[in-house]
């Protein structure tokens, strides 16, 4: 089997040499003519992602790539008009001529749409929506996320929680349940770069701050082959370049965090820096009488990003990106927990564009993840050392050799290191440390069939060293178009993962991530996914997804092992499997003074793992997992009630998450030579997440009022309430025996009373 893969591999590599040499021979043959360029907001000079350009009067266009990179190819010698838009941008029209068999570099810029008109921002809209709307592709605008009524803090997975197909574990978490997977399942890539622990205070909310985002973008399933590692979806996350333009500054005040931004132009390019930082002293400094309130507590991120644009074809960026969180907290008698985790990554990007049909991207990657838990019970210390280090060389071609094809192909190289150490009372115990090197590449190739069909076609493979693993991953997708208002999609693919979270859905801060290696081979799974796209109005869309997917060869760290020294590393896992399917909704309006969409998703997951949920028999049976919800729904509104106040209102509703309610009890008594105690009581349960909670609903609200403050600088107050009808939802349930033997059963709720959330803030 592992020299079939080799060779598998062999002949990808080998197919893909063979396509790029033949596309370039057909390009080099015809003498037809090609424009391409970079597509840019004209007042900060920033790369449009996904901005639409027509050539007017033909079915000729293209989008720009995530680099906002365009090449429209296969053109004959003549006179054109193209037609640049993006959504919130005035269309741009621009009139060339071209000569048999010339390549012309035209880079454009879009202003912003201030005044609103009407008519210029459908236009906008109708084109530059369409590549958002891609199968299984969802994007947030980052102008969203800020509006969003949020606890707190704006968040870029809280606002992508509301997206249909997206699911919460509570208000507490701000993880991702996707399609039934769960958050270990999704790649977060930011500028490229694998972050693994991207959340603060303890899973409250992500690290990403707002105002360093230009885009975010999500592949809920079904994603091409450029991106693998994974088996359930991706999310992209770019920085911004920065101003290059003019100077640019903002400072936003709020009760949790504060937030300070610089950006601007340098002699050859741009540069970017965010700060965030938590402001709870002065609150903790308070409240530090009282028992369970931390002693010290702090979180800090900075975001950074330097552009360089050495030649008209060749860009260099260099991104940083620090997080940290600190806690100190002292509760009952003696004892102390202290905690630090964060991340860090750098990445070194270059793009070069061989010529207006060939462009590339190669991009230096390291990722660090660390996190350092002691707890100090009795006079006795437990402590732990996880982290991940991740060095990679990652390369991304794109070729166009002629208006049919785009094709693209790039590999990703590195090593992974990653420790595991435990300690106990100051002694060694748990020591893991695995070190691999891995590799990937792809080709896929998108075929304009005719005029209303299209294809892509796609094929990854991947070695894992630590126990020689190599995977063939093909992916394949339709779409066609029976007219301008409608898209019918398809898409069908493997996947696979050599890496596991192990996570507490209560403190992110203990997440531990674990590899395959010798006898434990990678998870992988397939996916089947379905949409239909239709365009309602010109402004009112609907999307319909379906999806089946299934999850094999879960790997996770065996529930029941009591003592792990001694074993070998394949003897640590249990292994299982699942499967989740669901249709998802998606209805929006846009480009009128009340806009917003509203999102519903019905679906289910189960898991099945040997030695639980057995029944009376002893056979393992399939039980849903705590984020398995059988209704999502999702409704967001946003009013604009005079040019300077805008409301916005956000209610969520959602079955009742699984748990397990014991059914029996028994006791134990004169346990004292096993336990220590006189008794034991022991719940008993007929299965495992056998119950369901109430139903969660929940309605948030907002308002935004922007301004000019005192001539100084722009102004923008927000006035939000979180939970404004005061719902009680259940977070989860405790079973407390009582002296008489009964059982009081006790609901602990979620955010149970209104909460309000003021921020303001300033941009020079």
């Amino acid at each position: 089997m592992t020299l079939f893969m080799s060779l598998g591999a062999v002949r990808l590599h080998g197919y893909w040499a063979v396509l790029l040499l033949l596309s370039t021979s057909i390009a080099a043959a015809q003498p037809v003519a090609s424009v391409g360029g970079f597509v840019t907001d004209a007042t900060t000079g920033e790369t449009l992602l996904s901005a639409t350009i027509v050539v007017a009067g033909t079915q000729r266009g293209a989008i720009t790539n995530l680099s906002g990179y365009y090449a429209i190819t296969g053109l004959t010698e003549g006179t054109y008009t193209l037609r640049v838009s993006y959504i919130g941008y005035v269309s741009n029209h621009q009139e060339i001529v071209l000569e048999a068999g010339e390549s012309l570099r035209l880079d454009v810029m879009l202003a912003p749409d201030i005044l609103q008109i009407e008519e210029v921002v459908v236009t906008a809209d109708r084109e530059a929506e369409e590549e958002a709307r891609n199968l299984g592709v969802d994007r947030m605008p980052v102008a969203t996320i800020k509006r969003l009524p949020t606890v707190l803090e704006p968040d870029v997975f809280r606002s992508l929680q509301l997206l249909p197909g997206v699911a919460s574990a509570s208000d507490y978490s701000s993880g991702l349940y996707i399609r039934g997977g769960d958050p270990g399942q999704t790649l977060i890539l930011l500028d490229r770069t694998s972050v693994y622990n991207p959340t603060h205070v303890f899973g409250f909310f992500s690290t990403f701050n707002p105002d360093a985002i230009k885009d975010v973008q999500l592949f809920k399933g079904g994603f091409p082959a450029s991106y693998g590692g994974r088996i359930g979806s991706v999310l992209d996350i770019y920085n911004k370049d920065g101003n290059r333009r003019s100077f640019q500054a903002g400072v936003t005040l709020g009760l949790l965090a504060s937030r300070a931004y610089v950006e601007g132009p340098h002699s050859r390019g741009s540069y970017m820096v965010a700060i965030r930082r938590s402001t709870l002293e002065p609150l903790l400094a308070v409240l530090n009488d009282i028992n369970g309130v931390p002693n010290a507590f702090y979180f800090v991120d900075i975001n950074s990003k330097v552009n360089f644009d050495v030649t008209p074809n060749n860009r260099l960026s260099l991104s940083f990106y620090l997080g940290q969180d600190a806690l100190r907290l002292s509760f009952l008698e003696d004892t102390a927990l202290r905690i630090r985790y964060g991340n860090r990554t750098a990445s070194l990007n270059w793009l070069h564009l061989f010529s207006s049909t060939l462009y590339s991207n190669f991009t230096l990657t390291a990722s660090r993840y660390r996190s350092q838990p002691d707890l100090y019970f009795g006079g006795t210390a437990f402590g732990q050392d996880n982290g991940v280090n991740d060095y990679s060389l990652k390369a991304d071609f794109e070729l166009r050799p002629n208006d049919r094809h785009t094709i693209e192909s790039g590999f990703w190289a590195g090593v992974l290191d990653i420790p595991l150490r435990n300690f106990f009372d100051g002694e060694a115990g748990f020591n893991s440390h695995i070190v691999s090197a891995y590799t990937a590449a792809y080709v896929q190739d998108r075929i304009a069939l005719s005029r209303s069909w299209t294809a892509q076609l796609g094929l990854r493979t991947t070695y894992f060293a630590d126990g020689s693993h190599t995977r063939l991953a093909p992916r394949v997708s339709l779409e066609h178009r029976p007219n301008a208002r409608l898209r019918l999609q398809a898409g069908a693919g493997r996947y696979y993962q050599f890496q596991t979270l192990i996570t507490n859905e209560s403190f992110s801060g203990f997440d531990v991530w674990l590899t395959s290696g010798d006898g434990v081979p990678p998870a992988f799974g397939d996916q089947v996914v379905m949409g239909a796209k239709a365009r309602l109005s010109p402004s009112v869309t609907l999307d319909v997804e379906t999806y089946y997917r299934t999850m094999r060869q879960l790997f996770e760290v065996d529930p029941f092992l009591a003592d792990a020294s001694g074993l070998e590393y394949n003897e640590y896992f249990t292994f299982g499997r699942g499967a989740a399917r669901g249709i998802e909704l998606k209805l929006e309006q846009s480009q009128n003074r009340l806009s917003g969409f509203v999102a519903a998703t019905i679906g289910s997951t189960h898991r099945l793992f040997p030695d639980l949920n057995l029944n009376r028999e002893r056979v393992p049976q399939r039980y849903p997992p705590k984020h398995d919800r059988r209704l999502d729904l999702n409704s967001v509104a946003n009013y604009s009630l005079t040019p300077s106040w805008e409301l916005t209102a956000v209610f969520s509703f959602a079955t009742g998450q699984a748990y397990t309610e014991p059914g029996a009890q028994y006791r134990l008594t004169q346990t004292e030579h096993i336990t220590g105690n006189q008794s034991t009581d022991v719940l008993l349960s007929s299965g495992l997440n056998n119950a369901r909670l109430a139903a969660y609903h929940r309605l948030d609200i907002g308002a935004t009022n922007i301004g000019r403050f005192f001539g100084l600088a722009d102004y923008e107050l927000q006035l939000q309430v979180i939970n404004a009808y005061a719902r009680s939802n259940t977070w989860f349930v405790l079973h407390d025996f009582e002296d008489d033997g009964t059982i009081t059963r006790t609901e602990v709720p979620q955010i149970p009373i209104p909460l309000p959330n003021v921020s303001f803030t300033l941009e020079f």
